[in-house]
């Protein structure tokens, strides 16, 4: 995209932003996580960047860096095929994103995935809670920090699991299909 979409960033956001660079037609701008949502409705609204597709959320743990943690965007143009990531420095110590999941509907799932695997919460999102591991999982496990050994509390299942296959069989004897051997 030859730099367009940092500099249309950098134009209406310049004290948001840390650093961008463009490498191999990857176009990346790092900002500051405060007024996130602001920018990620610019950039889906206006006319000439038109990013209407949330490909991805995700976060990156540096454990000796300062600021820890990033929280990475990757937003998509499908009419003008063009791609920017965002990404969002997060502090340790306040370990929090503003949420944008009222301007895509996929980010409902996609920071609750984030949330679930790093410990990053999402300011504003309706229904934060695990979506990959069950709710009394300790910890978050794709953290640096986090021991790979670590066992879980042992949960004595209050139901018998559901077997979402079985749910929806319904098996019918009646009389053969129409044009089958048997009629």
């Amino acid at each position: 995209m030859s730099k367009k979409l940092i500099d249309f960033v950098a134009k209406h956001f310049a004290d948001e932003v840390l650093d961008s660079h463009s490498r191999l037609g990857n176009d990346t701008v790092v900002l500051k996580r405060d007024r996130l949502p602001e920018i990620v409705e610019r950039l889906r609204d206006d006319e000439s960047t038109a990013m209407n597709m949330l490909r991805a959320i995700t976060s990156v743990d540096y454990l000796n860096r300062i600021p820890r943690f990033e929280v990475v965007y990757v937003l998509y143009s499908i009419s003008k095929k063009h791609m920017l990531t965002l990404r969002v420095v997060v502090e340790e110590e306040d370990c929090t994103a503003p949420s944008i999941h009222h301007l895509y509907g996929a980010a409902g799932w996609m920071e609750r995935e984030v949330w679930d695997m790093y410990g990053v919460e999402f300011d504003g999102h309706p229904d934060l809670r695990r979506v990959l591991l069950y709710e009394e999982f300790e910890g978050h496990p794709l953290r640096k920090d986090y021991a790979k050994q670590a066992s879980q509390p042992r949960l004595d299942l209050l139901v018998r699991e559901r077997d979402s296959v079985e749910e929806f069989n319904v098996f019918y004897k009646s009389k053969p299909s129409e044009g089958s051997r048997d009629s």
